[in-house]
């Protein structure tokens, strides 16, 4: 217990000094929230790792999706690394930060606000990012509550109370910059962790040939003809593991917390080295964590749940508790290193949403007023100011919502994220990414994929999920965003010819 407590300590120490150094880059609303737009490729591509895979993964999906597809869920990682960071770094990246340096954009509501010439495309999508973040926040609380209740025995309630604070401190201290900076050491932190777990998991069970064999004489029920189906290529349920890899692989491409990382690179060559750096990254955390959860039925059955279902969320803690006291507290660092930095980058996206695309709605920017002569230097600085004191109280606001959720979770940490990706990427993945390359996308087809994405994912929650499970759900509101968007494009009116060619313009330099 004495390791554990000296090495958080010293982890959350670090991170709070992270923060207090930081400060100098916070005073504005461009380095509050974009670091300045000159973060290096190496800050970039471990703030979008470590905001990607967080105690969600490793508590809820790693144990639920191990526990029901085997050695097969490690396909998950694969197409995390794949879909969800290599083929959206080539997507998107390059055109993203063109595109909203181009029009002075700083979120993704503003991106929909000034790319699609409405205030009510902004206005509603701010509403949607802050409501559909609360639940993703509240699932990440659950996980690290969860992993800290078993290495400490604290009580879950005080664990995730305790990290809400110490998140809230550093991202309020440093904003985007300590962000970034405290993602790169809690990466390394991440990498290490997953790799010495496994093997220690591994070598509890007789190491990898006996494992997997212990694992291939275990009966599916729904795959009885199947052969040791927890050990073969593509598990007892093909098709419900591909859902599964298409909203965590896809659904990254939709999410403002995700795709803002791209805003803030430096330059087109910080852009190909963040590439491969962000896709290794995912493939030792990702692939590591559905790895290591596709061998929880070796250890003991999870208890059931009042309403008779299996409690999955136990499966990754019940692994690890066996484990040396050294190895518990390692396991602490890389879920608490995980999930602070998933937090950070969620409560840093949603009170700018709500700062800058609700409150100070004006797009005429406080640079250009003072290059006009409107105002003056002095109080061009209190206005950005004001901005950056309204995104630090709403900081507060967040985390307390969403801690107060985590606190009476309605469901499993993989049902939350099922609601919030699904009803996220569902809305904004297509109209954003088709924006970046189409000139032909249209404000009606936005608002009508706003509509599917929110509209699909409510009614199958306010249903009990009796339409489809969460996850099939929000792949499927993801990819139907694909079909929305050029079917209604192509029935209503373009915008002017003019204001499309002058937000393309930027790809001409």
């Amino acid at each position: 217990m004495t390791i554990k407590i000296i090495l958080t300590l010293l982890f959350l120490s670090v991170m709070v000094g992270v923060g207090i150094y930081s400060r100098r880059h916070s005073h504005s609303v461009d380095g509050f929230v974009l670091g300045g737009r000159n973060v290096g490729p190496w800050l970039t591509a471990f703030a979008y790792g470590t905001s990607y895979f967080s105690a969600v993964v490793f508590v809820g999906y790693a144990g639920q999706f191990g526990w029901k597809y085997g050695l097969s869920s490690a396909w998950i990682g694969v197409g995390n690394a794949v879909i969800g960071s290599l083929f959206a770094w080539l997507v998107l990246a390059r055109r993203t930060r063109c595109m909203t340096q181009h029009i002075q954009s700083r979120t993704m509501p503003d991106f929909f606000g000034t790319r699609y010439g409405s205030e009510g495309l902004r206005v509603v999508a701010s509403v949607i990012a802050f409501v559909f973040l609360i639940p993703y926040t509240a699932g990440v609380y659950m996980g690290l509550g969860k992993l800290f209740a078993m290495g400490f025995n604290i009580p879950y309630a005080y664990c995730a109370a305790m990290m809400a604070i110490l998140t809230a401190v550093y991202v309020i201290l440093g904003g985007y910059k300590a962000t970034a900076i405290n993602d790169f050491i809690q990466g390394i932190i991440m990498i290490f962790g997953i790799v010495a777990v496994i093997v220690a998991v591994l070598n509890l069970k007789g190491g990898l040939t006996e494992a997997v064999q212990s694992l291939a004489v275990i009966p599916s029920d729904k795959a009885p003809d199947i052969n040791g189906a927890f050990a073969t290529w593509f598990g007892p349920d093909p098709w419900g593991l591909l859902g599964v890899v298409i909203l965590t692989s896809l659904g990254t491409w939709g999410l403002p917390q995700m795709v803002g990382k791209f805003y803030s690179i430096t330059d087109k060559s910080a852009i190909r080295r963040g590439t491969v750096i962000s896709t290794i990254f995912a493939i030792i955390v990702a692939g590591g964590c559905y790895f290591l959860g596709g061998f929880g039925r070796l250890f003991p059955t999870p208890p059931t749940q009042p309403n008779g279902s299996l409690a999955f969320d136990t499966i990754i803690p019940s692994m690890l508790s066996s484990l040396p006291d050294a190895l518990i507290a390692l396991v602490v660092l890389l879920v608490l290193s995980a999930s602070m930095s998933t937090l950070a980058s969620l409560v840093l996206t949603s009170s700018s949403t709500m700062t800058l695309d609700l409150i100070y709605r004006d797009k005429k920017s406080v640079e250009g007023e003072v290059e006009s002569g409107s105002i003056d230097d002095e109080v061009a600085a209190k206005i950005e100011h004001r901005k950056v004191v309204v995104m630090r109280v709403l900081i507060v606001f967040f985390i307390v919502i969403s801690l107060l959720i985590a606190l009476n979770p309605p469901q499993f940490i993989a049902q939350l994220m099922g609601i919030s990706w699904g009803a996220l990427a569902g809305a904004f993945l297509a109209p954003f990414m088709l924006g970046l390359y189409w000139k032909g996308v249209t404000k009606a087809s936005v608002w009508a994929c706003f509509a599917w994405g929110v509209g699909l994912t409510v009614v199958n929650m306010l249903s009990g999920n009796r339409i489809m499970n969460p996850i099939n759900c929000g792949a499927l509101a993801m990819l139907g965003g694909f079909v929305v968007v050029p079917l209604v494009s192509l029935f209503t009116p373009k915008l002017a010819k003019e204001r499309i060619d002058a937000v393309f313009a930027c790809y001409k330099k």
